[in-house]
């Protein structure tokens, strides 16, 4: 095969593969920006026992009754230095979270996202609860008295404690507290129960994540993974996405691990106690609804007794190093897809040197530099190929010319002549080669950490996760393309040859979609091939080695 035609083989290969694992993702949408409080909450309203976990056979409950919304429930305003959260007294359910250290858009930077928000077409709240087998319990359904309709974490405190009370008919006595931390993400939850009844109270702690499926939409090459994850010690990182919870809804034991419901940049977990056993399940609800959760094992509280379900929320960005302290594994929901071996190096690297340099962009130039530098040898090997096969086109030109359309002839003698002048014709392919798997791992790496989103680095890019807005890297990329098919041998083939002309407008029109930070990568890479080439093959055609 022509070393032209395997370049562009392996170029469009290259996209195929691009193009086939960004189809296998769904696009998570838009993040919503912060609205009024006043936003309803009837699409959560309609059968609202289905949402309410199962009660299992091992813990001899006995399915709740259809409840009663209550109209009297309001909505609690948590304030930290990271989080502006909405509780609904309704269950004490997080109906409500904006990250306000993340503008929703550099050019908002006043407008967080809003990551848990609910709306009659459009829901993702976080949920929890008891289950009993009498009904003396409080589920997502009853409604909770709060002290106050605001707390704000004050200055010099470090943290804030949110506390909803219920107390059932019998006399049973809940305590629902939230407890924040400043300058983070993760939030305790305690469910004190208090049995001042003269009978033991059986129940068990439930939480979960109730979403409304997101179909895939967005921008070409732009698609990350939305939907459920799930954690266990058996197997590690398993998405459960909404097609799963509806057709195969999951029911397993699972001793640790976690529930989560991850997209693009950002995620809501539950956590329950280490090495504590939990019954995992998911529900497929009315409206297009899901519920992915875990329900702890049934404990007895005594007449007079007083028992505490204690469990951790994180709800926030997917902030790799601050979710490796936090659970084993929870780092891996900044998902890099099939290249995560190639991709976790490339990041932690990546973040050494910004540590170092304070810039992203300038971060992906060193990088570019000491990949390159890692592959000098190989890549010389290649240029020095491909300058020796351009030395020889004169020759094979005159082949070609000496047997026409006899292509078998004309390749025996090709074959003969590079074996004289011990030349490799496939050797100028070896740094694409290389490079393929760590373009499609930077990609990644560059669409999923939160720590790149919206970084800026000089000029008119203010953000590298994104393309570039004005095209003008793409267009550099291209006319990079278009040198170094100079300093390549022709191919022989005249169709050939306006093929490869061809190539750097499509590869042009391709990198206009890709983020910007790639196109920064791809494009210094460039340069600093060109200049290695062009030495190289100017000392092979002034007769050196």
């Amino acid at each position: 095969m022509d070393n032209q035609r395997l370049i562009l083989f392996i170029a469009l290969s290259f996209v195929v593969l691009l193009l086939w694992e960004a189809w296998q993702r769904d696009y998570a949408p838009e993040p919503v920006p912060v609205e009024t409080r006043a936003e309803s909450a009837a699409g959560a309203e309609s059968t609202p026992a289905a949402d309410v976990p199962d009660a299992l056979p091992q813990t001899g409950m006995t399915a709740e009754a259809e409840p009663t919304p209550d109209p009297g429930s309001r909505r609690v305003r948590v304030v930290t230095d990271v989080l502006d959260i909405e509780i609904d007294t309704r269950g004490g359910d997080l109906v409500g979270a904006a990250l306000l250290d993340y503008p929703i858009d550099a050019d908002k930077p006043d407008v967080p996202v809003r990551l848990l928000h609910e709306r009659p077409s459009d829901i993702f709240v976080v949920q929890s609860g008891l289950r009993t087998p009498d009904s003396t319990e409080p589920t997502h359904h009853v409604t909770f008295s709060s002290a106050r309709d605001e707390w704000r974490l004050q200055p010099g405190q470090d943290e804030l404690t949110v506390e909803l009370t219920w107390t059932s008919p019998e006399g049973i006595e809940v305590i629902k507290r939230y407890r924040f931390t400043r300058g983070d993400y993760l939030v305790e939850l305690e469910q004190q129960v208090s049995n001042t009844t003269g009978k033991p109270w059986r129940g068990r702690q439930y939480r979960q994540l109730q979403r409304s499926e997101v179909s895939g939409q967005g921008q070409a090459f732009i698609y990350t993974y939305t939907g459920g994850v799930i954690y266990s010690p058996e197997e590690k990182y398993e998405k459960y996405d909404f097609g799963d919870m509806r057709d195969t809804p999951l029911a397993r034991d699972i001793s640790g691990g976690w529930a989560a419901m991850i997209q693009h940049y950002f995620l809501a977990a539950w956590l329950p106690a280490p090495g504590e056993t939990n019954h995992y399940y998911s529900k497929a609800l009315s409206d297009n609804r899901y519920v992915l959760g875990l329900a702890a094992p049934a404990v007895s509280v005594p007449p007079g007794g007083e028992h505490t379900f204690s469990s951790r929320l994180f709800v926030g960005p997917k902030l790799q190093e601050r979710l490796k302290e936090i659970a084993p594994g929870l780092e891996l929901t900044a998902d890099y897809g099939m290249l995560t071996i190639l991709a976790k190096p490339i990041f932690w690297l990546l973040e050494k040197i910004h540590d170092l340099v304070g810039n992203w962009g300038w971060s992906i130039i060193i990088l570019t530099l000491l990949i390159k530098l890692l592959f000098y040898k190989p890549s010389e090997m290649s240029y020095k190929s491909m300058a020796q096969m351009r030395k020889l086109a004169p020759r094979l030109k005159t082949l070609k010319e000496r047997y026409g359309d006899d292509k078998q002839k004309l390749n025996q003698a090709m074959m003969e002549l590079y074996k004289t002048e011990k030349i490799n014709p496939l050797g100028g392919c070896l740094p694409i080669l290389i490079q393929i798997p760590v373009f499609i791992a930077l990609y990644w790496v560059l669409l999923e950490s939160v720590e790149l989103r919206q970084a800026d680095f000089a000029l008119w890019l203010n953000d590298l996760s994104s393309k570039d807005p004005y095209y003008i890297l793409p267009l550099i990329m291209g006319a990079t393309m278009f040198i170094q098919q100079k300093l390549n041998p022709a191919p022989l083939d005249p169709i050939q040859a306006k093929v490869m002309m061809i190539l750097p407008v499509v590869f042009t029109v391709f990198f206009a979609f890709f983020p910007s930070g790639l196109v920064l990568y791809w494009v210094t890479n460039n340069v600093l091939s060109i200049a290695q080439q062009w030495v190289i093959t100017r000392r092979i055609e002034q007769g050196g080695k």
